[in-house]
């Protein structure tokens, strides 16, 4: 049986998640709002978000959070459940674990989007979510990217890492 390099194994990504949930914020500090589809542009994330368009190539163009996390959070606040809005996250993705995708590129539909760093919980999810709220979060509060290849994505949208080149390469 053939050893496994660490590299080797943080680039084997086979699973396939799926895009549940999607949210735009229009303004800072408002209400969440569900959509089901939603148009990301290069560089400037996603269309009729508040963030849209802010800095131009800013790391922050797109927020992902796991739906299995949201699970995670209610359990550790006593709840049934934690509504996707509340995380006030772009996108709920199920089935593939997000923090797998540092450092590589991933699809969602037609659309390409990059690792670009955690996304730590704000005090907002304090008076969001209640007391014991922040902390809840803190370790479950996803990811943001940046759009490489923008376009449409909707909800029920396949989501899969794109293998790096060294990946392809790499002896098994």
């Amino acid at each position: 049986m053939p050893v496994e390099t660490l590299t080797s194994l943080l680039n084997t990504l086979p699973q396939q998640g799926r895009l549940r949930w999607i949210g735009v914020r229009p303004a800072r500090l408002t209400p969440v709002q569900s959509v089901e589809k939603a148009i990301l542009f290069v560089g400037r994330g996603i269309e009729g978000d508040h963030r849209f368009g802010g800095r131009i190539g800013s790391k922050r163009q797109v927020t992902l959070i796991q739906y299995e996390h949201l699970q995670a959070v209610a359990s550790l606040l006593h709840r049934d459940d934690v509504a996707p809005e509340l995380a006030r996250r772009n996108l709920v993705i199920s089935g593939l674990n997000l923090l797998a995708l540092k450092g590589k590129q991933f699809r969602i539909g037609e659309v390409c989007l990059e690792y670009s760093g955690p996304c730590e919980p704000c005090s907002r999810m304090e008076s969001v979510l209640g007391p014991g709220g922040y902390n809840a979060m803190r370790g479950h509060g996803g990811i943001t990217a940046k759009v490489i290849v923008g376009g449409t994505i909707h909800v029920g949208d396949a989501m899969r890492a794109i293998p790096s080149p060294q990946s392809q390469s790499s002896p098994r």
